[in-house]
């Protein structure tokens, strides 16, 4: 019990002060969620909700090698671009999978003037202490 919320506390210092530093600007990160899957040993869900200003964007980043992310967009736009795939704008409603091992190169608001806001789950080893690691593109 006490070092689940050892875990969680460091989980959300690391995420608050910036999981998504960098070239980051006008974003937002907030650990919504973290639990252990009891059927999966070592491994737990989390979720982050990333809430962009207008205009707001993330540093291009990777996630830890046993991370499965899938990422809904909640309110607004958000133009991604995951290894050399195309830069694709998913609006509201719609999602997007990240497998282990991707270069998420494009993370932003697609819009100059209206908020946006994207919930990424994550499905990843449960030690696991940071979500993302900038990358230089």
């Amino acid at each position: 019990m006490i070092r689940s919320i050892l875990r969680a506390a460091v989980l959300t210092g690391i995420v608050a002060t910036g999981a998504f530093a960098g070239d980051s600007h006008g974003d937002k990160v907030t650990l919504v969620y973290d639990h252990p899957l009891p059927n999966v040993p070592g491994k737990s869900m989390r979720a982050v909700l990333v809430e962009y200003e207008p205009g707001g964007t993330s540093s291009a980043h990777t996630h830890p090698s046993s991370a499965f992310i899938y990422a809904s967009v909640l309110e607004g736009a958000i133009r991604s671009k995951v290894n050399d795939g195309p830069v694709t704008t998913y609006h509201a409603g719609q999602g997007f999978t990240e497998l282990p091992g991707d270069r998420h190169g494009v993370s932003e608001n697609a819009s100059a003037t209206e908020p946006a806001k994207l919930l990424a789950v994550f499905v990843v080893d449960t030690d696991e202490t940071e979500l993302t690691t900038p990358y230089d593109k």
